[in-house]
């Protein structure tokens, strides 16, 4: 079986950053990985590999190719402390993501917490509606209005909802929108980008009363069964943030899903060669995840 993309590789990404006007590079070292060009004030040009799988062989090609004008900011979808030998400087240490396998529904259900089975089977038999579609096409849906609030109130960043909509006009039915209704409220709602053998946690948003019926934890099944019905291997939830964000963590890694830890964020000037090797080598301890 072929090696899941996350989405940031994924080709469907890379449609949905062309239509939202951004530049991208396609590179062979690996085949097919995707750069986003851009360019700092002066004109400095920076090329991004976001959660790109960066093996050695693929650093080497890439040092040798010299296509990689300027400084790169490299974030392999995996540890890579290697990456201080090519003279990469770490500038932000690994984020966790929680990933779960979409398997049948008797192997999921036995995966979760207890704790978080309980609330699945409470929310199951609440008077809750749940629905299915791909998302609309409208900047002003309310769970991109309650995303951005909480993005305000809470301090984090996200995908702007206009890349989101580029998403899913250059990947029709790619964006499966469920929601959650108790009469005639929405009372939650999720967000999931299909890629390839992989889905993504998105969006997910929920109210008060919402939360009160597991509404998120209903929303989450339902997703995973419908992508594990349309063949996906794996559902990303995303990062998780056991300090900052506990309450989410604690929902994420009930569900089932194993914590796996990324490569951190480097910063290459491949012209260089390995000049900046000293300054990578004294963070490298720090680069690598906790066993």
């Amino acid at each position: 079986m072929p090696r899941p993309v996350p989405l940031h590789q994924h080709a469907s990404y890379g449609a949905a950053l062309t239509l939202f006007g951004r530049q991208t590079l396609q590179l062979d070292v690996p085949p097919g990985t995707t750069a986003i060009r851009r360019h700092l004030p002066g004109g400095i040009p920076v090329t991004m590999l976001p959660r790109a799988y960066l093996p050695r062989a693929a650093l080497r090609d890439l040092a040798g190719a010299g296509t990689l004008r300027g400084a790169v900011i490299l974030a392999p979808d995996h540890p890579a402390p290697y990456l201080a030998d090519f003279g990469a400087v770490p500038v932000m240490t690994p984020q966790w993501v929680a990933e779960l396998a979409l398997t049948d529904p008797d192997t999921m259900m036995a995966a979760m917490h207890q704790k978080w089975r309980n609330r699945l089977r409470h929310g199951l038999k609440q008077p809750l509606r749940i629905t299915r579609r791909s998302m609309p096409e409208d900047a002003g849906h309310w769970l991109f209005r309650a995303e951005e609030t909480m993005r305000t109130r809470r301090g984090y960043r996200g995908w702007p909802t206009g890349m989101t909509l580029a998403f899913n006009r250059a990947n029709p039915g790619a964006a499966k929108l469920f929601t959650a209704h108790l009469g005639k409220h929405e009372a939650a709602a999720v967000l999931i980008l299909r890629h390839g053998a992989t889905a993504s946690y998105h969006i997910a948003q929920s109210s008060d009363l919402g939360r009160a019926h597991s509404a998120p934890a209903v929303l989450l099944w339902a997703a995973a069964e419908y992508c594990a019905g349309k063949g996906h291997v794996r559902l990303d939830l995303g990062p998780i943030d056991t300090r900052n964000a506990p309450g989410l963590a604690r929902f994420k890694l009930g569900s089932g899903a194993v914590p796996r830890p990324l490569g951190g964020t480097w910063l290459w000037l491949p012209r260089l060669g390995r000049l900046l090797s000293p300054l990578a080598v004294l963070d490298r301890r720090a680069m690598a995840p906790l066993a």
